[in-house]
């Protein structure tokens, strides 16, 4: 049997998981032959870390990486990965549970009256597995759970307003919301609890015929509730236009009496507000996916809007709920800013959506994980080891420069030809990537230069290359000591490979793959319509805790709080001391803390490749902006940071024998190259992604969190998805992918 030669180009979350699921055969060797070619030293693309000699072996990374307890998809991959790899017990990484922890804690920022207010979240842990849970969860199914939650949430403001003295008598008197109220009732007649005066009233006036039904707010929604749990799995076509009316109706008359009772109290009342923005969130999401269709025609019908716009569409307060905290969190996670304009924000309605509600309602474990290392340790490595332990073959320091397009014998179109740039030779024929750090095998933040031709590697370290950098001067530099250009691979079709596996990012496209985009117009309207952003990054290594610096909110399980909705440029802060003992510093010189920060970089324009000063020009705008979130705005959350409303800058952690300011001792990076920047959903852009296998070329397979996945955001599940859908496109397998429905049609 003849092996089919498949070359993946790329090691992001995509390209790697694709090629874990064409090993996942006993027997693949007799089938496929793969061959991974990577540019740099590590793999990882968005999600790469490394890790710093020079400083402790501290973790280096791109930017916050957490995963959500809705990751069906990523749990169920990395899961397999570390039982099949079965690392030893010496190994402090050695199972998937040990590598990612469940975290509930997470803190938003409300600007209130100009200063900054705390709202601490801490969610509850949801007994399972997050790899045995399911994204194929029906519109009905989330309406079910979001009136649930409405449920509670109206009980507890019916609460405040009882105590407040504020009214909660709610009155019927149209036929027409009196018929959908005997409708209600008659579903729910034999299961209501009439013991309470308010339900008997509310039962005798619909029973008797009054000329006005009176209820309250939480008798209404838990007649609902009991209405959707009782009818879940057994609506008929006859009813089921009714029950959406009740809902519809009873969802609109709770968001009535929110304006009536409760705006005027908004500010004064932190409980009360947030329960309001809650609720009133609640009702215009289930107001939306009523009106707008979705439970029939899928979550895509509403991607046409942009979130904001079609929350305030579906009556979402402005002032409180479309511009809060949770709103502004969820923006600042897909860093949904075009051009990094935090002026201008955009991602389609259908995909936020989808994702709050399988973010909120989907979970298992915690609503989000911690890596209880870098990424690149606690994701890439195993899935190296794994991958070269089935036979995978890795070569690094090689970078994609050209696709050619061509045609096979029946006159199709296929990629004939891959270009790539050899940027370093090896002084053996394999590169070993992995570093040791306290038994845990890791990436190193710089090559390793003793396993490179001596010559190459004195001059990569003399000029302070970056082989991943877009602008590197490297060719140059090459081109100037050896009088030859860097050398070039040339991989054709048949003799080198029969299907390319493609996984650089979709901003990458227009530099890659030009001549394919002129053949396929649809990859081409992808390249532009798909958009990308540039993000920042900064990690703080500090001598006080958290505590010490002030922060206030410890919940019980005394979690350090991920943190989102603060101040621009850098709108997320994350405590991370859980990586402290995962990293290596003296003894007598360790830090007490580390914080990371991200966000979206104010970047919209590109300069060529030969622009070598950009990159440090633009490292020095994020390096700016670390400084003045420390000198401008952190008082709000490290107050005791601050001496005289100067921040200390002694409290940023040092090596004295580095020689240099505590401050050039920290981290930060800008994610400019077309491989690093974050993939959008702007509104009207899921339309162009394509499948896996949607190109006209035949023996192309696309992968990256930038397809057509059922989930068309950036972020490690819609990677995953991809390349698991990449994988069955070559061999059948898997057959199942969770949630890869969510946009169709029902």
């Amino acid at each position: 049997m003849q092996q089919e030669k498949i070359t993946i180009i790329g090691g992001g979350v995509a390209a790697m998981t694709a090629a874990v699921y064409l090993t996942e055969q006993d027997d693949w060797q007799q089938h496929r032959d793969i061959t991974v070619y990577q540019q740099g030293w590590r793999l990882g693309g968005k999600g790469a870390s490394g890790r710093n000699a020079e400083y402790g072996q501290r973790i280096e990374e791109h930017g916050l990486h957490v995963w959500f307890g809705a990751y069906v998809n990523s749990f169920k991959t990395i899961e397999t990965v570390y039982d099949k790899l079965n690392r030893p017990a010496s190994c402090p990484l050695n199972t998937w549970q040990k590598a990612l922890q469940p975290h509930s804690f997470i803190a938003l920022q409300e600007l209130i009256a100009n200063e900054w207010q705390t709202w601490p979240i801490d969610f509850p842990l949801i007994p399972g597995n997050p790899a045995q849970g399911s994204l194929d969860i029906s519109v009905w199914d989330f309406v079910t759970m979001a009136l649930a939650w409405l449920h509670k949430w109206v009980d507890e403001i019916e609460h405040i307003c009882t105590e407040k003295k504020t009214t909660t008598q709610l009155t019927t008197k149209k036929l027409r919301d009196q018929f959908l109220l005997r409708h209600l009732y008659q579903q729910i007649e034999d299961v209501v609890d009439k013991s309470s005066a308010a339900v008997q009233r509310f039962a005798d006036d619909l029973t008797q015929g009054a000329r006005e039904i009176v209820s309250t707010p939480s008798l209404l929604i838990s007649q609902l509730n009991q209405l959707v749990h009782r009818q879940v799995g057994q609506v008929t076509n006859s009813s089921e236009q009714k029950d959406r009316l009740v809902i519809w109706y009873i969802v609109r008359k709770l968001k009535r009496w929110f304006n009536a009772e409760l705006i005027e109290s908004m500010d004064e009342n932190a409980e009360l507000r947030r329960l309001f923005i809650c609720a009133d969130l609640a009702i215009a999401m289930l107001v939306g996916l009523i009106k707008d269709k979705v439970y029939r025609d899928g979550f895509a019908v509403i991607n046409q809007y942009d979130f904001r716009e079609w929350l305030l569409k579906n009556g979402a307060n402005q002032q409180y709920s479309v511009n809060s905290a949770p709103i502004r969190g969820f923006y600042d996670l897909v860093f949904a800013y075009p051009n990094g304009d935090f002026s201008k924000p955009n991602v389609e309605a259908g995909v936020a959506a989808l994702a709050m509600l399988r973010i909120g309602l989907c979970y298992r474990g915690g609503v989000m994980w911690k890596m209880q290392a870098g990424m690149g340790d606690v994701i890439f490595a195993p899935i190296y080891e794994l991958l070269s332990k089935r036979g995978v073959k890795f070569v690094f320091f090689h970078q994609l420069t050209d696709l050619t397009p061509g045609v096979d014998a029946q006159g199709r179109p296929i990629v004939e030809r891959i270009q790539l740039c050899q940027q370093a030779s090896l002084k053996e024929t394999v590169y070993q990537p992995l570093v040791d750090v306290k038994n845990l095998p890791c990436w190193p933040s710089n090559p390793l230069y003793h396993q490179l031709d001596p010559v190459q590697a004195q001059l990569l370290q003399d000029n302070d290359i970056n082989l991943e950098s877009f602008w590197s001067n490297w060719p140059k530099i090459y081109q100037d000591n050896f009088n030859q250009p860097l050398p070039i691979k040339q991989l054709n079709v048949a003799d080198d490979f029969d299907t390319l596996i493609l996984g650089v990012s979709v901003a990458s496209l227009p530099h890659v793959a030009k001549k394919l985009l002129a053949i396929d117009p649809a990859l081409a309207k992808q390249a532009t319509e798909v958009q990308s952003v540039a993000t920042q990054a900064c990690q703080l290594w500090l001598n006080k805790t958290d505590q010490q610096l002030g922060w206030q909110y410890t919940p019980a399980s005394g979690e350090g709080p991920i943190l989102s909705g603060f101040v621009e440029p850098f709108d997320t802060w994350a405590a991370m001391a859980n990586l402290i003992d995962k990293e290596a510093w003296p003894d007598n010189n360790s830090p007490q803390n580390i914080a990371y920060f991200c966000s979206a970089l104010s970047c919209d324009d590109y300069p060529p490749a030969n622009d070598y000063a950009f990159p440090v020009q633009i490292k020095a705008t994020v390096k700016n902006n670390m400084i003045n979130l420390l000198n401008n705005d952190m008082s709000a959350l490290w107050p005791l940071a601050y001496q005289h409303n100067q921040f200390d800058w002694q409290l940023l952690h040092s090596q004295p024998i580095a020689h240099v300011p505590a401050i050039e001792q920290q981290y930060w990076r800008a994610n400019v190259d077309p491989s690093e920047r974050y993939v959008l959903s702007v509104k009207g852009s899921s339309q162009y992604r394509l499948t896996t296998d949607g190109t006209v070329f035949t023996n192309l397979l696309l992968t990256g969190d930038w397809i057509k996945t059922g989930v068309n955001a950036g972020c490690v599940e819609a990677a995953v998805m991809a390349g698991m859908q990449t994988s069955r496109a070559v061999c059948g397998y898997p057959e199942y992918i969770s949630g890869e429905d969510a946009f169709n049609t029902h």
